[in-house]
């Protein structure tokens, strides 16, 4: 079992930054993946990074790669998502989420651990 517990949303300007943070708990991570995904109100959930926990090895979805960037902290056990740039269009509620496995999915139903949210806003 891992228990994920997000924080960081908010609203921001387009343009702007934010930092989302997800604090993991549960057995050992280094068998662990984790990724971040988002879905807006009239969409389903997509796939936005990913990071291989032991290795560090991060992946993104083509619409945030150069601007958004996931990493982890060991010692604190969290997860970031900073996001540079940020466009109306990265409007969505942003789920952190994990699974045991050392390749990263995109696949969200690859992942059978989930945060709460966060809403992340985006005004032009």
């Amino acid at each position: 079992q891992v228990q994920l517990v997000e924080s960081g949303g908010g609203l921001v300007q387009a343009g702007g930054s934010l930092r989302l943070s997800c604090a993991a708990s549960g057995r050992t991570f280094s068998g662990v993946s984790m990724g971040w995904f988002r879905q807006a109100p009239v969409k389903a959930r997509e796939f936005v990074a990913a990071i291989v926990w032991s290795e560090g090895s991060t992946y993104y979805a083509d619409s945030v790669k150069g601007r958004f960037t996931i990493s982890r902290d060991n010692a604190k056990n969290t997860v970031y998502l900073q996001m540079n740039s940020l466009k109306p269009e990265d409007t969505a509620v942003y789920y952190c989420a994990a699974r045991y496995g050392s390749q990263w999915r995109r696949a969200k139903d690859e992942y059978p651990y989930w945060g709460q949210g966060t809403q992340v806003t985006v005004s032009s």
